[in-house]
């Protein structure tokens, strides 16, 4: 759900942003950091980029079956009349 890279990446830029005389802290910060981050993202309520994919086909295969129940509920309504 949560992209490590993404994480490993925002974690490594605060690293880096860190003076020159703290290096000897910036692993330790940079685990520190990664794991505050992944349980901070972990607690949001969102979906991964690939169960957005596969919904929006869902949805997509949903609406074309709807559309077409549509046409024939007419032609039924029009057959009636």
């Amino acid at each position: 759900m949560i992209n490590a890279k993404k994480i490993e990446d925002i974690a490594k830029q605060v690293t880096e942003a860190i003076p020159p005389g703290l290096k000897n802290l910036a692993s330790d910060f940079e685990d520190k950091t990664k794991t505050v981050l992944q349980r901070k993202l972990s607690q949001l309520d969102v979906v991964s980029r690939e169960e957005f994919d596969v919904q929006t086909q869902v949805l997509l295969k949903t609406r074309e079956k709807l559309a077409e129940l549509e046409v024939k509920i007419t032609e039924l309504e029009a057959k009636l009349s």
